[in-house]
């Protein structure tokens, strides 16, 4: 027999969440269809990001060079403690084996009492020769003593500090690998807007940057500025030698170089010692404040926090090693903001 059942009729509440999810489907949709496509950015606005992006490159790359150069310092120091400490316990070895050997002997003389070896002594001048060589071998003991626990405590400072070192030269790897990732990070983002670009754009700018490049080391005007001193003026000579070659972060020369690599390697070739980084290169000398008083080889320190650094070369032009996909080449010293100059 059929059922005569009537069909369930669904709920108000049901009826209102089917109505409501119906009409936000069809605003999406709706907001889709009329939604206008995101534009690509231009080959300029690329650009502009791009050499942002150099430019943060390069501020993570001073800051890798300094984590390097701390890593370097500290592995020198911990090499040094560690052959002190290894030193130290030769010695204190020697020490403890001395006042071994002296023990025993004075236990091998020492069992008769000395007042009964007088007595018994056939010769009594002789005991009493052995006797004071008995008090002087005390004397030599107490002051061996006083070597190994002298010794001990300088053994204990060196391996105390070797270990604060060690957890210190953890630390700087960390931090190196870290600012590593950072500067790989910022070059893979600019090289990824890059490739947002048509070939033709790719070529446009590589052209420009080519361009410039070898405007900056054929037809630069240096003008007739005298130089800052005879070692500024071998330093820059080193760096006008190197103009062509790439700028690769960390690189220190002789074949690539990043801008405080450039300048480092330059006055070295000149005998002159100075420090790796350009925040430190900014204090290594007398600072020059105005452009008008700068001469040929100062060091020119650039961003308000002194990351970037190069040579001036006079009439107002600079030679550096610039950021990354660019060569060692002179640039208007107006191309970034000037902090000081720097003659060594």
């Amino acid at each position: 027999m059929a059922s005569h059942r009537r069909p369930k009729q669904p709920s108000r509440t049901r009826v209102t969440v089917l109505t409501t999810a119906a009409a936000a489907a069809v605003a999406l949709s709706s907001q889709a269809a009329n939604a206008a496509p995101s534009e690509k950015p231009s080959k300029d606005e690329v650009k502009s990001k791009v050499d942002k992006l150099y430019e943060e490159a390069e501020q993570a790359t001073e800051k890798y060079n300094g984590a390097k150069e701390k890593q370097e310092k500290l592995q020198t120091e911990v090499s040094t403690i560690q052959d002190d400490v290894a030193r130290g316990q030769d010695e204190l070895n020697e020490l403890r084996e001395s006042i071994g050997l002296a023990a025993a002997a004075q236990y091998r003389s020492g069992s008769i009492d000395s007042s009964l070896q007088l007595f018994l002594s056939s010769n009594p001048d002789d005991y009493l020769d052995k006797a004071s060589a008995a008090d002087q071998l005390s004397a030599q003991q107490v002051e061996s003593l006083r070597k190994i626990q002298e010794k001990q405590r300088e053994l204990a400072q060196d391996r105390a500090e070797a270990s604060g070192k060690l957890k210190d030269l953890a630390s700087t790897r960390t931090e190196l690998g870290n600012k590593k990732k950072e500067v790989q990070a910022k070059l893979a983002e600019a090289q990824k807007l890059l490739n947002t670009l048509t070939a033709e754009e790719k070529a446009d700018l590589a052209a420009a940057d080519a361009r410039a490049s070898r405007d900056a080391g054929e037809r630069v005007d240096l003008g007739n500025t005298a130089p800052a001193s005879g070692r500024a003026m071998a330093a820059f000579q080193a760096a006008q030698s190197k103009i062509g070659s790439p700028y690769v972060y960390g690189a220190t020369g002789p074949n690539s170089f990043d801008c405080s690599g450039l300048t480092s390697w330059a006055f070295a070739q000149a005998g002159v010692g100075i420090p790796r980084i350009s925040q430190d290169q900014a204090n290594a000398g007398t600072r020059i404040y105005s452009q008008s008083d700068l001469k040929v080889g100062d060091l020119v320190i650039f961003y308000g926090d002194l990351h970037h650094v190069g040579f001036y070369a006079g009439n107002g032009q600079v030679l550096h090693a610039p950021r990354s996909g660019t060569v060692v080449r002179y640039e208007s010293i107006n191309n970034m903001p000037y902090q000081f100059g720097v003659r060594i």
